[in-house]
C-alpha cells in the first residue's frame, strides 16, 4: 500500500507492507523523470497507520519541518 505526500514542492510515497506481527513503512521521493529515490527512512509499528505516521514524522524531522 502507498500514500503520497506533497511537501514543499516535492512528492513522496510512504510504502507500507506487513512484517511479522506488524507493519513496516519506508519513504521514497518521486522524481520528475519518473524515477524514485530511496530516502533511507523506515518505521515499524503494530498497525499500518502507526507505521505510516512514524515514517512521515521522520521525514518531516529530516526536512526540518514542524511535526504534527
Amino acid at each position: 500500500m502507498a500514500r503520497e505526500l506533497h511537501i514543499e514542492g516535492h512528492r513522496y510515497w510512504i510504502l507500507s507492507e506487513p512484517r511479522g506481527n506488524g507493519w513496516m513503512a519506508r519513504v521514497l521521493e518521486l522524481c520528475d523523470d519518473g524515477t524514485n529515490d530511496e530516502i533511507g527512512i523506515e518505521a515499524r509499528a503494530e498497525t499500518r497507520g502507526a507505521a505510516d505516521a512514524a515514517a512521515e514524522r521522520k521525514l518531516r524531522r529530516l526536512l526540518h519541518l514542524p511535526v504534527n
